[in-house]
């Protein structure tokens, strides 16, 4: 029983690894559902390992470089090759120019920059209620989601049609990955509804996009997080 006590939460994480590795599988091969489907399942590991770890009182060494270790594939890599597979129709052109490199490698910068993210978070003891930057699942969703809904519905295809706008997409997301901005973390240090109105705004504004907009929403619902982390940084802490 032991055992599985001080194991289950890495078993999830190792669960998170699993699911976002045929993510990217998929991605590459262009099954983007698939891809989405195991992003999901990524996520819901990726929060219950955590749970799992503080409700068994199990938190280890081991733990936390497992999850920084699988979060970079689900979270870092998947995102990077989402930037890689949209800017692979360009071939080497931008701007009528012809460069000596396929631009769809620059895609990956955000995944070299999610690394770094991760590395910082895990030496940065303040990030427990809030975190600086944009976490790494948070722009995967908005990374994927774009993709994702412009693939399915064929929204945003102003974006996707326009290689300078996803280079320029790259670099922004890449910079909020490390950005001393502050975001929300969805993590209630008190019951009272005053140090909770933020995640409340947030969750209300949240549901209402996703109902209106179904799956164009769900980047969407990342820029609202962002703005609603903006207008109340002073009262993240």
């Amino acid at each position: 029983m032991d055992f599985i006590k001080n194991n289950l939460a890495n078993a999830l994480t190792l669960a998170n690894l699993f699911a976002g590795s045929i993510g990217a599988i998929h991605l590459i091969s262009g099954d983007y559902q698939t891809t989405a489907l195991c992003l999901v399942l990524s996520a819901v590991f990726d929060f219950f390992d955590g749970f799992v770890a503080r409700a068994l009182k199990s938190n280890s060494n081991l733990g936390l470089q497992l999850d920084s270790l699988a979060d970079m594939v689900s979270f870092g890599l998947i995102p990077g090759l989402t930037m890689y597979k949209a800017l692979e129709p360009f071939g080497t052109e931008l701007l009528g120019m012809h460069l000596p490199f396929e631009i769809k490698y620059t895609g990956l910068l955000v995944t070299v920059f999610s690394c770094l993210r991760l590395a910082i978070f895990n030496l940065d003891e303040e990030q427990r209620y809030y975190f600086k930057g944009l976490n790494t699942p948070t722009n995967t969703v908005l990374l994927f989601g774009l993709y994702y809904a412009f693939k399915e519905t064929g929204n945003f295809s102003f974006l996707f049609e326009n290689a300078l706008l996803l280079i320029l997409l790259t670099i922004l997301t890449s910079w909020l990955l490390i950005s001393p901005i502050k975001m929300m973390a969805m993590k209630f240090k008190s019951r009272q509804l005053k140090d909770n109105y933020p995640k409340l705004v947030l969750l209300i504004g949240g549901i209402i996009i996703i109902a209106l907009f179904k799956v164009v929403g769900i980047p969407i619902l990342v820029l609202y997080y962002m703005l609603v982390s903006l207008v109340f940084q002073n009262q993240l802490k």
